[in-house]
């Protein structure tokens, strides 16, 4: 591996294990105990997640054009300064007006901090080799719920989650900020033959199979998103709910990550083998194996820890497979744009997620919730099973002939 190569995963790593940590994920453990000091209903409190990820979708076309004029760097940077600002005020609010005012800047973070900039950063500096960069990028990016998860927990105890918001907010300004600005590699201009091979469409599709495609991309996004996000942010609480003691849920929703990283490893292994597809028809597999054993656990923490190990293998392969599924269908040349196109679908199934999820826990229990889940997983493996023909249909056209359609 290139030094270049190198440092660029290395800073894009710590990037994405902050960025998410110190934001998504911290409803995940405090969530609760902000509603409680705000005076807030447990769903109105994770609503701000709504707002952030809402707020991350509908600027994600503006993202699109940002990334064209001004590169990654820039504007990771100004995600950070955005995170910085939303978790100062944060730590300010004393009622809902600027709790909400904080995870709008945390949106605007969102938009040009997080996944789609992130994975932009790489394809201006790799080309067509973007895609097994990505996959081992998101081996580390991963790790941000388990490394953040304790931390939370153990400043909220602390120091109180004020004064830790106050922390990651230095945290984004002082140290991620400088750090996208001056320590990414620089983009070196490609030849002609590389940015030729960059626009090479992988698939001769007709405009009413790349409409088809890029609907159906956006709908499994927001699919994938809707059970694993609204199971990840409530894990704990859901796991309590089936019988674990607190301490239990913590351990276990600490290890979901680790089997979600082992999950992106074997997939990254197995990917000159596989495919997005492939790799996400299992992960909805093994998300909709998962949760009968949570139905029938009764508390056994055998049968819990098989539920979030196959919950966490199939959302760490999910992950990967939302990030590289448009690789599937159009061109490196393009993948920036149509991912940052695509993110208002999936920002908004990420934003209604954790309200969504807190409100069927809290009124209809465990069973409610797993059926709920059970129907999403369901929907998922049929919208990437229609997928599949669409690119089995593309790879037997006869000529290559650049079809854009929807895209």
């Amino acid at each position: 591996m290139s030094p270049d190569r190198l440092r660029l995963i290395a800073v894009l790593a710590v990037s994405q294990i902050v960025g998410w940590g110190t934001t998504f994920d911290m409803p995940g453990v405090l969530g609760r105990t902000i509603a409680g000091d705000l005076d807030l209903a447990n769903e109105v409190a994770f609503a701000g997640l709504t707002v952030m990820m809402v707020t991350g979708g509908l600027l994600g076309p503006l993202t699109g054009r940002l990334l064209s004029r001004h590169g990654a760097a820039r504007v990771l940077a100004s995600g950070s300064v955005s995170f910085a600002l939303g978790l100062a005020l944060l730590a300010l609010a004393a009622g809902p007006i600027l709790y909400f005012a904080a995870w709008g800047l945390l949106g605007i973070g969102a938009a040009f901090g997080l996944s789609v900039p992130c994975y932009a950063a790489v394809v201006e500096r790799e080309g067509q080799d973007a895609k097994r960069t990505i996959a081992l990028l998101m081996i580390f990016t991963g790790l941000s719920a388990a490394i953040f998860w304790p931390i939370w927990s153990a400043l909220d105890g602390i120091i109180g989650w004020r004064n830790a918001a106050l922390l990651a907010a230095a945290l984004q300004f002082f140290v991620l900020a400088p750090l996208h600005l001056f320590a990414l590699p620089k983009v070196v201009a490609h030849d002609d033959t590389k940015r030729a091979a960059a626009a090479i469409e992988p698939l001769a599709l007709t405009p009413a199979m790349a409409m088809t495609a890029i609907v159906l991309i956006g709908l499994v996004s927001a699919a994938f998103n809707l059970v694993g996000v609204g199971i990840g942010t409530q894990l704990i609480p859901f796991l309590q709910s089936a019988g674990a003691t607190p301490a239990l849920a913590l351990q276990l929703g600490s290890l979901r990550s680790v089997f979600g990283i082992s999950a992106r490893a074997v997939d990254l292994v197995t990917g000159k083998r596989g495919s997005a597809l492939l790799s996400g028809t299992i992960a909805a597999g093994l998300i909709l194996v998962s949760l009968p054993l949570l139905w029938f656990s009764g508390g056994n923490p055998v049968l819990l820890l098989a539920f979030v190990a196959c919950y966490g293998f199939g959302s760490g392969i999910a992950a990967v497979t939302r990030a590289l599924l448009p690789l599937s269908f159009v061109s490196p040349a393009r993948y920036a744009r149509v991912s940052a196109n695509l993110s208002l679908t999936s920002n908004l199934a990420m934003a209604t997620a954790p309200v969504i999820t807190t409100a069927v826990l809290d009124r209809a229990g465990t069973h409610g919730l797993i059926t709920y889940c059970g129907l999403l997983a369901a929907f998922t493996l049929a919208g990437l099973v229609w997928l599949g023909l669409i690119a089995r249909r593309g790879r037997l056209a006869p000529s290559p002939a650049l079809q854009r359609g929807g895209f």
